[in-house]
């Protein structure tokens, strides 16, 4: 959208509304120096100013994803986070004021903010994955704005595979739907943490409690049947703003947070995997240059555990011992890595590793497999997995080549029904199935780690990427 008429203002970056404050503040002391007051007045106003700065530094990532049935309201309560947040610039807000009267609506229709295809605002849908970053002074935020149609079901599996909370949206009048428990389903299996379930348009069921409390307990009935670590409900307006940023006076009744704060207080750190070190190797650095001799780096991102400077650490798949010299990152050296760091590793001895090893724990080893039970998610319209066909298989960063040796079961997402009838998976169908892999993998079960938990599959004709899929079980290799 142009920016010609209007004045475009950059979006919030990382702690933006704190370096905003720093801004104040200094307007602040150079008045107070103006007026002459004494240094103290001065020193408690740069006080301040260095908090807020050191605030900015320090809020953490939360990465989330939408879903939810169609009309339900996702992209509208995005629209609405964003432009609640002051995060939006002025000429994105224009075009969308322009477009929305255009259309003849009296309100502005923040949903045009992130479905930005012209087949979705055509169509009032969203059909790719929209992702949008905003930022408080508490915490950054990363959003992926899934499509809710069961055409687009691979869409939501790949914006909800790195999210650490998924908002599942329901619309009051309709209650739960067959896509809200596929939607359910689909982050479950993909390991995702904490699920909010926010009841949307409220204002259509005239604020009514009685009709939340119903959808609430109809949605832990079912949500026994998965495994849900973490659940929680919010009703809402999106359209109004009810519960979205500030707490709503039309649901009295309601005494929880409203959506931003409860995300800004989600509690995320202890869902990273601390304690399994698996470190995957990326690239091997070896700089030829007199300047730099005999160095030898192995750079990648840190999958689960911390590492350490003088830490023991076993090289897979040869199965050598060595010792971590020093960790080096694009700031310089840190005395420790953990997730999801990009770091240099330099170890004292001279090993022979290359892209597709991991570094990992002399006692704590990931499990070395070729035979592995998985459920995928089939994402290629053009073909069918069927028993025996081969794919190459990228995990972690190892490449190899997988046979499908067996299709166990699809499952139906809507009434978590197995058919061990079927034998092949089609467009957005999930099932079970075993595979047979040419070189040794470095697994965990997903449920343990989702990093060395996934992977997938690529059709070696088209290059294309044809499903995803999560570890549940792996035989040792021979």
């Amino acid at each position: 959208m142009g920016a010609e008429d209007t004045e475009a203002r950059p979006a919030a970056a990382p702690g933006a509304h704190a370096e905003e404050s720093v801004a104040e503040l200094a307007g602040d002391l150079e008045e107070v120096e103006a007026t002459g007051l004494d240094g103290e007045a001065i020193a408690r106003a740069a006080k301040a100013a260095t908090t807020a700065v050191r605030g900015a530094k320090s809020s953490d990532l939360l990465r989330l994803a939408t879903a939810g049935s169609v009309d339900d309201g996702k992209s509208t309560l995005i629209g609405r986070l964003l432009y609640d947040s002051k995060t939006l610039f002025i000429d994105q807000l224009a075009a969308v004021e322009r477009t929305s009267r255009e259309r003849g609506h009296d309100y502005t229709d923040l949903s045009l903010l992130t479905d930005g295809l012209r087949a979705e605002r055509e169509q009032g849908i969203t059909i790719d994955v929209a992702y949008r970053f905003f930022a408080t002074p508490k915490r950054r935020f990363i959003i992926a704005d899934t499509p809710g149609h069961i055409q687009y079901t691979r869409n939501m599996v790949t914006g909800a595979s790195t999210a650490d909370v998924a908002v599942l949206l329901l619309d009051a009048r309709r209650g739960i739907t067959e896509q809200s428990r596929r939607h359910a389903f689909i982050a479950t299996l993909l390991g995702v943490p904490h699920i909010l379930l926010c009841v949307n348009k409220m204002d259509l069921v005239d604020w009514s409690e009685d009709a939340f409390e119903s959808i609430k307990d109809e949605f832990v009935e079912f949500a026994t049947r998965l495994r849900v670590r973490d659940l929680s409900f919010t009703p809402m307006s999106a359209l109004h703003g009810d519960n979205v940023v500030s707490q709503s006076k039309n649901m009295p009744w309601y005494d929880g947070l409203p959506l931003l704060r409860h995300l800004e207080q989600l509690y995320v750190a202890s869902d990273r995997n601390l304690v399994d070190v698996r470190f995957p190797i990326q690239y091997v650095i070896r700089p030829h240059s007199h300047k730099v001799i005999d160095y030898r780096g192995y750079a990648g991102s840190v999958a689960s555990g911390v590492l350490k400077p003088g830490d023991p650490v076993l090289v897979l798949p040869s199965g050598l011992e060595t010792t971590i010299e020093s960790i080096e990152t694009a700031d310089g050296p840190v005395d420790e890595a953990y997730p999801p760091m990009s770091v240099t590793v330099t170890l004292k001895d001279h090993v022979d590793i290359s892209r597709g090893d991991m570094l990992c724990r002399p006692h704590n080893v990931p499990t070395v497999a070729q035979e592995i039970d998985a459920q995928v998610c089939w994402m290629d319209e053009s073909a069918s997995m069927t028993k025996g066909a081969k794919y190459a298989i990228k995990h972690t960063t190892r490449w190899a080549r997988a046979l499908v040796r067996d299709i166990a079961y699809r499952i139906d997402v809507n009434t978590l029904h197995r058919d061990e009838t079927v034998d092949a998976l089609s467009l957005n169908e999930i099932g079970r199935v075993q595979l047979r892999v040419t070189q040794p993998l470095f697994v965990d079960t997903y449920q343990d780690n989702r990093q060395t938990g996934s992977f997938i599959l690529v059709d070696e004709r088209t290059n294309k990427t044809v499903a995803a899929g999560v570890i549940g079980r792996a035989t040792v290799a021979a």
